[in-house]
């Protein structure tokens, strides 16, 4: 089942570098009590979402923040060391967007939003998308029909509907 606007994120725990290397996070207690913006792409460093989804979001951080979200959140199916790196080369850690990786695709699995394409491959990937967490709750989702597509999950059609 896809998660859907009013439905609750599931516990889950995804996994970031911090100062003595990767941290588990539980994205529900770090998700409780804050209006976050969840983005997911289907690969680190892959050209639509290294050219297009991550700079959409830096170009509209201050945006997001000036409507009350507390934090941007990037989620990729690859390790923390590899989204540590990838923060860094696209400026996305420098614009304060944390970047967590989901390693097993454990919670892109939980929210319906997998995908595999063999051809290229993308093995239990992401499907391209954004969505408005408040308090742990779906408000906004946005989702591309194609993965190779930034429109409707940019930073800036998400942001149009707050």
């Amino acid at each position: 089942m896809t998660i859907a606007p009013g439905d609750t994120l599931p516990e889950s725990t995804l996994v970031k570098m911090g100062a003595e290397g990767p941290e588990q996070v539980s994205l529900t207690d770090h998700a409780k009590g804050k209006t976050v913006v969840i983005f997911a792409v289907p690969g680190a460093f892959t050209p639509t979402c290294h050219s297009a989804h991550v700079p959409s979001f830096i170009r509209t951080k201050d945006q997001f923040t000036a409507k009350g979200v507390d934090e941007i959140i990037c989620v990729s199916v690859n390790d923390p060391f590899v989204m540590k790196a990838w923060g860094e080369a696209t400026g996305a850690t420098d614009a304060g967007i944390t970047m967590l990786g989901d390693a097993e695709s454990a919670f892109t699995k939980a929210i319906g939003m997998d995908f595999t394409a063999p051809p290229v491959g993308l093995i239990a990937r992401s499907k391209r998308y954004a969505m408005v967490v408040e308090d742990g709750k779906v408000t906004k989702l946005h989702v591309e029909e194609n993965p190779g597509v930034c429109e409707v999950s940019g930073g800036e059609a998400l942001l149009s509907e707050l």
